[in-house]
């Protein structure tokens, strides 16, 4: 079977405003558009969304990021490309990716501390939720 399985757009698109007012708020989060662009990347990354990879990279190029970070985010563990901030960004995202394995254990929790406020953890932690649900409508539906 290829392409679009469901309009889920046009089927909920109650539900799917859900996702958007999530979205809306995080663009006037303090975190900032270009690192929650970076997360909502590497989590796609994660789950394999092609027209989520497409997205953001898009937006990220428009952003004025660099390919070369782009190239090495997957790699961003030993890359010398990414801030301590973003790194720890990315640990949490990657945690609550593979919830059924972290568990989001403290480890991935608590570095978040020294780099972010409360709300920007929260906010972060929004963005991670709201990018792994829409990866799974977009893979499900085969968007």
């Amino acid at each position: 079977m290829g392409g679009l399985r469901l309009a889920y757009y046009d089927l909920s698109p109650e539900l799917l405003q859900g996702f958007r007012a999530v979205n809306q708020g995080l663009e006037k989060s303090p975190l900032g558009l270009p690192l929650i662009e970076l997360i909502y990347l590497r989590i796609s990354q994660i789950n394999g969304c092609s027209f989520c990879l497409n997205k953001h990279t898009q937006s990220l190029l428009q952003a004025q990021e660099t390919e070369r970070r782009l190239a090495e985010l997957a790699g961003w563990r030993v890359s010398s490309q990414f801030s301590s901030r973003e790194k720890v960004a990315l640990e949490w995202a990657e945690a609550l990716t593979h919830v059924v394995t972290t568990h989001a254990d403290d480890y991935a929790y608590l570095p978040l501390k020294a780099h972010f406020t409360d709300q920007e953890i929260s906010d972060l932690t929004f963005s991670i939720a709201l990018m792994n649900g829409m990866n799974r409508l977009a893979i499900g539906m085969r968007q």
